[in-house]
């Protein structure tokens, strides 16, 4: 078994997590970077680290020190179409984006603990009303998470928009969370790194 630790992403990950970030581009979606879209991957700082409401969490396989998994929250709701941006508008919506873990680590509880993490981090800041994200119907094992910790709001064209239940209770969660890893740098709420 794998020893594995959760933490709030510093400067130092930023490279393996852009790297995790491009492989399942290319790898699991088929679309590659496509700027319009991915724009967060390039400049992961300005997007996760720095905004106050955002955070950006990464997975740690402690055998080698690499990032084995990435998982973002911010504060921008869907864009379209109309009625769901409307839904669950900017700043009132937590969004998860960026859930993916390596093949090699896959069905471990990886991104259940990290989107766990994500989850505590967005009821902590207690300006989201909701918690909101989409994915595609083909990403490997993801509609069999998010259906476990939300509820589908819509799909269309293979997309699934999905409105996370706050807060997730996971039973599993500190088994990878060791006190080290837990702490985040702007809200001082949990000690660690």
């Amino acid at each position: 078994m794998h020893n594995y630790g959760i933490k709030v992403a510093t400067a130092e990950d930023l490279g393996d997590a852009r790297s995790v970030m491009l492989d399942a581009l290319y790898r699991d979606f088929g679309t590659g970077y496509v700027p319009q879209w991915h724009d967060d991957v390039i400049d992961l700082t300005g997007h996760y680290l720095a905004p106050r409401r955002h955070t950006l969490v990464v997975a740690i396989d402690r055998r080698d020190g690499t990032v084995a998994g990435t998982a973002a929250l911010d504060s921008r709701g869907p864009r379209e179409p109309g009625w769901l941006a409307q839904r669950y508008p900017s700043g009132a919506t937590a969004q998860v984006r960026r859930v993916y873990v390596r093949p090699e680590h896959r069905r471990r509880g990886l991104a259940r603990a990290m989107v766990a993490e994500l989850l505590a981090f967005a009821q902590a800041d207690g300006g989201y009303h909701s918690i909101y994200l989409h994915a595609y119907r083909h990403s490997p094992g993801a509609l069999d998470l998010w259906e476990s910790l939300g509820e589908v709001v819509w799909e269309e064209n293979g997309i699934v928009h999905f409105e996370l239940r706050d807060p997730v209770v996971d039973s599993g969660r500190h088994e990878v969370m060791p006190a080290e890893f837990g702490s985040h740098p702007r809200d001082g709420s949990r000690s660690g790194s």
